[in-house]
């Protein structure tokens, strides 16, 4: 069984030992878990094919004939690409393995092996140095343009850029989940153009905004005749997609029956249109977005708990604007310069005044929201900076988050000179955790997770007056 990421060539996995049996026993126990290998019995076989062969991954005992095991991996750092390396020693030469990790190692095993820890080991380091090297594709994919179309150096954003790079390579449905104005759609099309199907179709379809009695021939088609004003037959959005890749916004707003529908597709990967005898096969990929909490709608019986489980099992989670704090300036900048062309106005710079009362909005309508305030604000700029008058209304009058927790800015300081209250500490808990419900808009399981106790803890502590978004 191989540990290998689906549609990824295996890594390559070099084994230098100079005891025979150990040197297959080793080999044997790596192929196995789905790796290539090939073994060398001496450091000189070992140099030649890390040259020949490039591995990803060398497996190397400390004692050699000739060259020990530590100019092995001192000749290994000047190979081009580096390989991860795990070193091979008795337990009376620890100290060697661990002059080894100094110089680079990535782990080390001690004779006698035990099998179960060298298969957890190898596929830990090559595991590791997968991730890595994902983390800098994204990175080099990034650059001044974003990755595509998407802008974010934050650690969220890093994150969902490499997990999309991962679902992207399957052919399973994904589901992408999200506040309002997150960009969702882009998360998408990004999946969808980093997979194979990036030269087939792509579709997006928001559920939301189809008419009921409608939905069923849209999605799946109908023959002519099928109801009053069916004139000619028609393929519906899931064949028109067919081969390519077909986005479905507001999944939680489908019709039960649809549902069902779009259930047996993912299971059975065929349609049937209104009005047909006969199911069609189809090979479209899905992927389903939302701004609501599925586990909700679940229990509110709005959504069925099969199609939850089945759409969930690849989920990302894009996060919101006020979790991507380092990304403000970059995303406000890029949209003032872009409106600046637009406009054709000499806009090049916001005041720090203004640039704070940015960092201190919440964002609620998240990307999007920036995006038409920093549009108003150079439209309304009279000189070449943004201030804070130029600013949307509701931004220019957002307190501060430290008034937001405080109240009063000036509350505080005046308690510490003596000149009024001190807050408590429970007092000052009880306010930070409104704070961090009112930014999660209620929803008590995020502010829980946030705060780092339970939802049981959060009630007790924050009261039981609210119940929405659970």
């Amino acid at each position: 069984m191989t540990n290998q990421p689906t549609g990824m060539e295996p890594s390559r996995v070099l084994v230098i030992e100079d005891d025979p049996a150990l040197c297959q026993l080793v080999t044997e126990e790596i192929t196995e878990l789905g790796f290539r290998t090939r073994r060398a019995g001496n450091a000189e076989e070992g140099a030649a094919l890390m040259a020949s062969w490039a591995p990803d991954l060398v497996v190397s005992d400390l004692r050699l004939p000739g060259a020990g095991g530590l100019q092995v991996l001192r000749h290994s750092r000047g190979c081009s690409p580096v390989p991860s390396f795990i070193v091979i020693t008795a337990f009376g030469t620890v100290a060697q393995a661990v002059e080894a990790l100094r110089q680079g190692a990535d782990d080390f095993l001690t004779k006698p092996l035990d099998l179960d820890h060298l298969r957890l080991a190898v596929s830990r380091v090559l595991e590791r140095r997968r991730v890595h090297q994902e983390l800098l594709r994204v990175q080099e994919l990034i650059g001044d343009d974003g990755f595509h179309g998407m802008l974010g150096r934050s650690r969220p954003m890093q994150r969902l850029f490499s997990q999309i790079t991962q679902v992207a390579r399957g052919a399973g449905p994904v589901l992408i989940a999200g506040e309002s104005g997150v960009g969702k759609e882009l998360v998408a099309r990004a999946i969808h153009a980093e997979g194979p199907l990036a030269s087939r179709t792509f579709l997006a379809v928001n559920c939301a905004g189809i008419p009921e009695h409608l939905i069923e021939s849209e999605f799946f088609g109908h023959t002519a005749g099928a109801f009053t004003g069916a004139i000619r037959s028609r393929k519906g959005l899931f064949l028109e997609a067919a081969g390519g890749t077909l986005l479905l916004d507001e999944i939680a707003d489908l019709p039960l029956p649809t549902q069902a529908k779009l259930l047996r597709v993912l299971q059975e990967g065929t349609v049937r249109a209104v009005g047909a005898d006969a199911e069609k096969p189809v090979d479209v990929r899905i992927l389903a977005a939302t701004n609501r909490d599925l586990e909700v709608e679940v229990q509110s019986g709005s959504l069925r708990e099969d199609l939850f489980y089945r759409l969930e099992t690849f989920m990302l989670r894009v996060p919101p604007l006020r979790e991507r704090e380092d990304d403000l300036e970059l995303l406000a900048g890029r949209f003032l310069n872009r409106f600046a062309r637009q406009l054709k106005k000499d806009v090049h710079g916001m005041s720090p005044a203004a640039l704070d009362r940015l960092r201190g909005y919440s964002f609620p309508g998240n990307v999007r929201e920036l995006q038409s305030a920093m549009e108003r604000a150079v439209t309304f700029c009279d000189g070449s900076t943004v201030q804070i008058e130029d600013l949307p209304a509701r931004i220019q009058q957002e307190p501060p988050a430290a008034e937001r927790l405080f109240g009063d800015s000036s509350e505080l300081s005046r308690s510490l000179l003596g000149e009024g209250p001190v807050p408590t500490l429970a007092e000052m808990e009880a306010r930070y955790i409104r704070y961090v419900v009112e930014q999660v808009k209620g929803n008590k399981r995020r502010a829980a997770a946030i705060l780092g106790i339970g939802r049981g803890t959060l009630y007790r502590r924050f009261g039981e007056g609210s119940t929405n978004a659970d």
